[in-house]
């Protein structure tokens, strides 16, 4: 006999026959299923997505059914990940499945584990932008995989800072007011990473052009031992800055001296240097 020709009520006399029936009866509503639950308390095992209701009566006849209901949840999330969306209350072992498949589906987890926020992390790490007041730890598996990833935390500790600079040195452009220890973290790795430090101190600068000496471009009015780093490092970055003193383009000509032709308007004397060290490299 074809169950899913039988109408609504025939189905029900038939549950009420024999539960188990339930099994050949495609997506029978939730009538049915009460039936079937009623008249056999492990026809549940045979329910895909049993409502709420029909759970609750299950287990109110055996409480061991809810390891019936885990199962169906299970395999609901195995077909579709955003099926847990529907889940009142789902167990750990199903928000695990759920975010084993797809981190994202942790927004539909209601205050998930730590471990469920960094199984949802490892396998997607966007997936921090659904997760609320994360733990320092899975903030930092977070920015282990993606320093700029540091954009969806509030407030990061200083060691999550330091490890998301590590990872990617242009996350600095993502932290609000970073300490001095994070900055030169930042400027160590690449000296250009200065263009998104707001107000950074002498010791900062400094070490930025160390780095690389173009990252000048980046210094407001930068003070003559700044510059003199930043030739000392590549005399090239005499380009970046606007009016350079004469001891700056003397030191600059000296390291090279066809700087000569970078040079706005030179004195007599600078090009008379440049000549001389000119003279010197042909002989």
């Amino acid at each position: 006999m074809d169950y899913n020709l039988l109408s609504e009520e025939e189905q029900i006399e038939a549950v009420k026959q024999d539960g188990l029936l339930i099994e050949y009866i495609k997506d029978p509503s939730e009538k049915v299923q009460m039936e079937a639950i009623k008249q056999n308390r492990y026809s549940i095992r045979y329910i895909k997505e049993p409502s709420e209701k029909v759970q609750l009566e299950a287990v109110k006849q055996n409480g061991l059914l809810i390891e019936y209901i885990i199962e169906v949840q299970l395999e609901a999330i195995k077909q579709d990940e955003n099926s847990i969306h529907f889940i009142e209350e789902p167990s750990e072992k199903v928000q695990m499945e759920a975010v084993k498949q797809d981190g994202f589906s942790i927004e539909y987890i209601k205050d998930p584990s730590e471990k469920i926020q960094l199984e949802a992390i490892k396998q997607n790490r966007y997936s921090i932008d659904y997760i609320k007041e994360p733990s320092e730890k899975v903030q930092m598996e977070a920015v282990k995989q993606d320093g700029l990833l540091i954009e969806y935390i509030k407030d990061p500790s200083e060691k999550v800072q330091m490890e998301a600079i590590k990872q990617n040195r242009y996350s600095i452009r993502y932290i609000k007011d970073p300490s001095e220890k994070v900055q030169m973290e930042a400027v160590k790795e690449d000296g250009s990473s200065i263009q998104y430090i707001k107000n950074p101190s002498e010791k900062i600068k400094l070490e930025a052009v160390k780095q690389n000496g173009f990252s000048i471009e980046y210094i407001k009015d930068p003070s003559f031992e700044v510059q003199l780093e930043a030739i000392k490092q590549d005399e090239n970055s005499i380009h970046f800055i606007e009016e350079p003193s004469e001891e700056i383009m003397k030191f600059a000509i000296r390291k090279a001296w066809r700087i000569i032709y970078d040079i706005k308007n030179p004195s007599e004397e600078i090009k008379e240097l440049a000549e001389i060290h000119e003279n010197l490299e042909g002989g």
